[in-house]
């Protein structure tokens, strides 16, 4: 096997062997050695903010007369690769690696400026014209850009994958909700059986969950809309423009859409990381509410002959490898293991950003990686459950009519006629008997039939002040 060709870069601590293909410099082939951890690397969405950061700052200082055209033009096009990703295999370092990102910043820098010497036609490694400090990283620091990057990077994919995932799933559930209105079956509370309810109504419930969880996603992309650029190493600013901060700002909102701004205290901005926390705690709510809503899918599917069994669910591969026939609700279970999952990062990045020591959080690398990674696998399972689970499920009418009229819970309208312990007798003699309430009734002529017939209508049960309507 070929050993790789190495090239020699410089940095303040001396000479580096580097892969010569790669555009990293001196700096960054430190971290790679130093950081063999995980083989995690920053994610697509972190290396397009970081390349969006690098860009507008470039336009920024130009704007400002700091940079000259033709620099800021070479760093505008080589960061532009990449925010567009085309540089990706040049971003090799861990996750876990010095907790303000200062690799990744120096990384990026490095990368841009070899990128600007191969574009005008220099050397990789001469800074020429193009320095990775003085000119790719004017007027920021690696304590302002890092947490920058969280923020836009996060702010983006909320946008773009959380909230039209999450906007599928209601749409998917809400239509579901309008198909099943007539279906009209028991409803449960502490797993026991409670007094009717619509299937549709159910589901209105899920999809209610859904829409609140779009509104806290929204209300996130506000926390995340602050960010730190423009304070530099402590956030008092030093080494960059009055303006630089405007400048940039305006610059970010141009390639994203969304309306950044200067942080209100940049002491605050790099110090602390509230806004992080306040997200992921956003995340860990919608991941509690699509818990709920796909436990309790597979509970009403479950059987299909011996359990509830009151919906079908589409059926996407066999479950068994000894049980010909079987099938489970694995998209249902996806949904579970990744809200489980982003239950348990929540902790994570809460314990993570708990460590902003005086002026710097040093653990925002792995902030920014569970931050993404539970945007992203809640926006794919979500876009799934609504996919492959939620359209196809289907109505047991005929089950759902059993179980109303098999259910004790039924006496419950009757209370208000004939008492609470009369109807309490009533529904301990069903439970002893098999007989349904209906039956006993019946029997023992409770109520005049036509009377009773209204009375234990689950129709009206569903709906305020229906037949025999009673507090809880």
């Amino acid at each position: 096997m070929t050993a790789c060709r190495t090239r020699i870069e410089k940095d303040s601590m001396g000479e580096m062997a580097v892969p010569e293909w790669a555009l990293w410099g001196a700096s960054t082939e430190r971290a790679v050695l130093n950081f063999p951890i995980s083989g995690w690397r920053f994610t697509r969405p972190f290396i397009r903010a970081i390349g969006l950061i690098k860009w507008a700052a470039a336009q920024a200082n130009h704007d400002l007369g700091l940079l000259d055209a033709e620099n800021s033009a070479l760093i505008v096009q080589a960061a532009e690769e990449v925010a567009e990703g085309k540089l990706d295999e040049h971003f090799p370092l861990d996750i876990f690696q010095t907790g303000s990102g200062t690799s990744t910043n120096t990384n990026a820098n490095e990368v841009i400026s070899n990128r600007c010497c191969q574009l005008n036609g220099k050397p990789i490694g001469s800074r020429e014209p193009v320095h990775p400090n003085d000119h790719v990283n004017m007027g920021q620091s690696s304590n302002d850009v890092i947490p920058s990057a969280i923020h836009i990077s996060a702010a983006e994919q909320l946008k773009h994958c959380l909230i039209p995932a999450l906007e599928k799933l209601a749409a998917a559930l809400a239509a579901k909700a309008e198909e099943f209105h007539d279906v009209i079956k028991i409803g449960r509370t502490h797993l026991m059986d409670a007094t009717p309810v619509r299937l549709g109504q159910e589901f209105g419930g899920y999809a209610q969950q859904v829409r609140f969880g779009k509104r806290r996603a929204q209300d996130g992309i506000e926390a995340l809309k602050e960010l730190a650029l423009g304070g530099t190493a402590v956030g008092t600013g030093l080494n960059r423009h009055l303006k630089f901060p405007e400048k940039v700002m305006r610059h970010l909102e141009q390639r994203t859409g969304i309306a950044f701004r200067e942080a209100q205290d940049h002491f605050e901005a790099q110090g602390a990381k509230d806004a992080v926390v306040e997200v992921s705690g956003q995340l860990k709510t919608i991941a509690v509410s699509l818990f709920k809503i796909a436990n309790d899918i597979r509970l009403l599917g479950s059987g299909p002959r011996c359990g509830i069994g009151e919906i079908q669910l589409p059926a996407t591969q066999p479950g068994s490898s000894i049980m010909p026939g079987k099938v489970n609700p694995v998209i249902c279970e996806s949904m579970m293991m990744v809200c489980s999952q982003v239950i348990g990062t929540d902790t994570t990045i809460t314990w993570a950003a708990a460590n902003g020591n005086l002026d710097l959080n040093v653990m925002m690398p792995v902030i920014a990686h569970n931050l993404l990674e539970s945007i992203r696998i809640l926006s794919n399972a979500a876009d799934n459950l609504a996919q492959k689970c939620v359209s196809g499920i289907v109505a047991n009418r005929e089950r759902c009519k059993e179980l109303i009229e098999l259910s004790m819970a039924m006496v419950t309208s009757l209370a208000p006629k004939i008492g609470y312990d009369r109807a309490a007798e009533i529904a301990k003699e069903s439970a002893r008997t098999g007989k349904t309430v209906r039956q006993i009734c019946l029997e023992q002529k409770v109520l005049p039939e036509a009377e009773l017939n209204a009375a234990l209508d689950p129709v009206a049960m569903t709906e305020p002040g229906g037949e025999g309507s009673a507090g809880g």
